[in-house]
This record gives C-alpha cells, sequence and structure tokens, in this order.
C-alpha cells in the first residue's frame, strides 16, 4: 500500500510518498502537484477495490463502550 502525506515547514512544502520496505522519498511540490500525485494514485475518494485513506478497513474502529 502507498501512503501520500503533505508536509509543510515554515519556507516550502513537500510531498513524502511512503511505501512498505523502502526508504522515505521527501520531495518539494506545489499546491497543484499535491494534488495531482493525490489524482494520480487515487487517495482523492473511496474507488472499489483499492485501499487508501478513504477505505473502512483502514480507518480505526471506535471502541465498544464499557459496561458500568
Amino acid at each position: 500500500m502507498i501512503l501520500i502525506r503533505r508536509q509543510i515547514d515554515r519556507e516550502r512544502a513537500y510531498t513524502a510518498i511512503f511505501l512498505p520496505g523502502e526508504p522515505p522519498r521527501v520531495f518539494p511540490t506545489s499546491d497543484y502537484e499535491h494534488a495531482r500525485i493525490l489524482q494520480i494514485y487515487k487517495q482523492d475518494r473511496p474507488h472499489p477495490g483499492i485501499k487508501n485513506d478513504f477505505s473502512d478497513d483502514l480507518r480505526p474502529q471506535p471502541s465498544p463502550p464499557t459496561p458500568p
């Protein structure tokens, strides 16, 4: 699974791409370039058969209420 994140410091914005078993790839990008990367890698919305930030199985599940 690929993980894409936006990182911003005081002077520059970056896109960080994380792949399992690989070192992180971090490079400077504009807002437009970052949005295009997300569009290409389908992180913009849920898609059938693709696990991304919007997949239900990747979201933290709420813990059941504890009985009194």
